[in-house]
Parts: structure tokens; C-alpha cells; sequence
């Protein structure tokens, strides 16, 4: 049985963000990736918006918040040096209805306390910016952009691997079982058996991340642990009406997510999504309901009027591991190095959904000091 100091499961982007740091900060230590798909990156991080987000959204003093800034000026940070392409496309939140100038305005604080650079505008200025769009007053985010998060995740792929990480792809976990020294792993993988030793383990798993917790012992429906599959579709604009806006539109998000909005992919195709659309069993179901068509055009039409059904298509869809239930209030990430659970060294991070793309360098930066702790 061989032995490994860390263990990271998922290779997300989170994951290969954190693969590649802690192969920098720790390079005498060995690192081992298991992934469950034969290639890093095939679930939540390949099917999203793309988005490099400002820090609007999330509480003063949550990790989202936190993490989010800080990430945001490291993602931008090592695009610039490592070529990954991206723009700064900027963003702009609308009110469609004068009655929601309140909450947009409320909006605007909660991103000025998150020390976000934002800019209110009326409606004059948002139609000489976006002339398209349906404003009654607005919030420009200059420091929203877009990424290629293929390339960014080739990138800490290929950093990770030279600096001797190990990915084991196609590799299912049947057991975790905690050792006076650490954790025992049993793998299945490609109809075989393996069993390794490993002194750290960090559950980056994504989707899964509750069903590895669960897999080691941890209650997580007590803990609040557990997650929902959050299915979002996504429509591409034909390319006739590609000129239709220039930034990103945004409406005032709703409880669940941050409400159907334009945004634009590095080659310039327009998309409109997601929508929310709660699964009621966790299974991978990244069909399209035409059915919603209607429903989801509506949602477009609320910020770009002059869209009609003919002009989207279905595209694609993306599942995200949510801890907040349908409903219910902002849950935030969950980063945690579980001792006080009886789990020493073992690392979980559960709900990493959005912005969990932008804040990849601060969440690793965060791993790589829990785990300084330990060597």
C-alpha cells in the first residue's frame, strides 16, 4: 500500500487551483488528484457563465464576499502573465421598473461595503451605454469580466503536473476510513481495486462533496452539509443579433442565483442563462426542457425587450451544487479543516459554487494555510 501527504478529490478548477499551489507552496510533499471522469474539469466548471465576478452579491464579511475580491484581482493578476485570454467586459445590473430602484440601490451598498468600484447610473446613461436594454436605473461593474476557464484550467493542469502532482482520472472512492495517522482511501478504479494512505485529504469534490463527506463519517444533514443539484440551461442569441449589447446584463437577482443574464464567451457567442430549475433527485441531467422555452424568453425579454423566440437557441446546460434549499436564505461556502469533528487534516469544501470561479487563487491560498498548519 503506497503513501501519499496530500490527497485532493475533484479536479475542478478549484481543485486544479489548489493542486497547482500546493505543489508550489509545498514542494517536498507528494500530491496526489483523484478525479471521477476521465479528464479534469467535466462538470460544473466546464458548463457556466464563464463570469469573473466584482463582489456584488454576498454579505460583508462572508467567504463569498472575501473570496471573491481577493480572487478576482489574482485571476486578472495571472492572465495578464500567463496569456489566459479574458476581457474586462464590464457589467450592468438593471432595474427594469422604477419600483425596483430600492433594491438596486441596496444592491449598490452591499457592494460598496464589500469595497467593490461600482457606479450607479439612470436610465439616460445606461440606454447611451446599452441601448437595448430595459433600465429604469442601473449599476455599472467595471471590474466584471469573462475568462476561457478551459484555458485556465489547462494551465494549473500543466503547473500541477510539472511540478509532480499526480492525477488519477476515471478513479470512484469506495471507502475513506480515518487512521491514527491519517486516512486509509480505497479507490475503484478501471474494474480494479486500489488502497492508498494519505496524511491530508481536501474535498474539493463539487457535486459530490457531501456524498465524500458522508462516505467518511460525517452527518451532513445535520451539519447542513448536504447538497441540492441546481440545473441552469443556458440559450445562445443568434449570431444576426450579435451586436444587440456589448457588456453584460444583469437583472436584480432573485433568492436562488443571479437571474437569467446576458453574457459573452471569449469567441463573442451571446448566451442567455441560467435559470434555476431545482432537481429533485442528484443525478446529471444536462437535457433541455423546451418546455421552459417560453418561461425563459420572458426572463430575456424582462432586460432586452426586442429579443424574440426565434433569435435563442437551446445550448447547453450546468448543474450546481447548492447548500441553499429552494427557498431559503444565502448560504455560504463552506471551507473547513474538520479536527473539531474529529476529522484532523481532512479538508472540506462544501457548496463551492458561484463565485467559486473567481475566488479559485483565494480559496487555494486558504487550503495551502490550513495545511501549513499541519507540515
Amino acid at each position: 500500500m503506497f503513501q501519499v501527504d496530500i490527497t485532493i478529490i475533484g479536479a475542478g478548477v478549484v481543485g486544479l487551483a489548489i493542486a497547482h499551489q500546493l505543489s508550489r507552496d509545498f514542494p517536498d510533499k507528494s500530491i496526489l488528484v483523484l478525479e471521477r471522469n476521465s479528464k479534469y474539469g467535466q462538470e460544473t466548471s466546464a458548463r457556466n457563465s464563464e463570469v469573473i465576478h466584482s463582489g456584488i452579491y454576498y454579505p460583508k464579511n462572508s467567504l463569498k464576499a472575501k473570496l471573491c475580491l481577493e480572487g478576482r484581482i489574482s485571476l486578472y493578476e495571472l492572465c495578464i502573465k500567463n496569456n489566459i485570454s479574458f476581457q474586462k467586459i464590464t457589467k450592468i445590473i438593471t432595474a427594469t421598473k422604477d419600483e425596483a430602484i430600492p433594491k438596486l440601490e441596496n444592491l449598490y451598498q452591499i457592494g460598496i461595503e464589500n469595497g467593490v468600484p461600482l457606479q450607479i447610473i439612470d436610465k439616460a446613461q445606461a440606454n447611451k451605454l446599452e441601448p437595448n436594454i430595459r433600465c429604469a436605473g442601473g449599476i455599472l461593474s467595471p471590474e466584471t469580466g469573462i475568462i476561457s476557464v478551459a484555458e485556465l484550467m489547462d494551465f494549473h493542469y500543466q503547473k500541477a503536473s510539472n511540478n509532480n502532482v499526480d492525477f488519477y482520472f476515471e478513479s470512484h472512492i469506495s471507502q475513506i476510513n480515518r487512521l491514527s495517522n491519517g486516512y486509509e482511501v480505497n479507490l475503484l478504479e478501471k474494474n480494479s481495486e486500489t488502497s492508498f494512505l494519505s496524511k491530508v485529504i481536501v474535498n474539493s469534490a463539487g457535486l459530490y462533496a457531501d456524498v465524500i463527506a458522508e462516505i467518511i463519517g460525517f452527518d451532513t444533514a445535520q451539519l447542513g452539509y448536504d447538497l441540492s443539484f441546481c440545473k441552469g440551461t443556458y440559450y445562445s442569441l443568434r449570431p444576426g443579433k450579435k451586436g444587440i449589447v456589448k457588456r453584460l446584463i444583469y437583472p436584480i437577482p432573485p433568492n436562488e442565483g443571479l437571474g437569467v443574464h446576458s453574457v459573452s464567451d471569449i469567441a463573442g457567442t451571446i448566451r442567455f442563462g441560467p435559470d434555476v430549475e431545482y432537481l429533485p433527485e442528484k443525478i446529471l441531467d444536462y437535457s433541455i426542457n423546451e418546455n421552459r422555452k417560453l418561461e425563459f424568453l420572458s426572463a430575456i425579454q424582462d432586460i432586452i425587450p426586442s429579443i424574440q423566440l426565434e433569435d435563442i437557441a437551446a445550448d447547453y446546460c450546468g448543474i450546481r451544487p447548492k447548500l441553499q434549499k429552494k427557498g431559503e436564505p444565502f448560504r455560504d461556502f463552506i471551507i473547513s479543516e474538520e479536527s473539531d469533528k474529529g476529522f484532523p487534516n481532512f479538508i472540506n469544501l462544501i457548496g463551492i459554487e458561484s463565485p467559486g470561479l473567481t475566488a479559485s487563487p483565494a480559496i487555494s491560498r486558504m487550503v495551502s494555510e490550513f495545511i501549513s498548519q499541519i507540515f
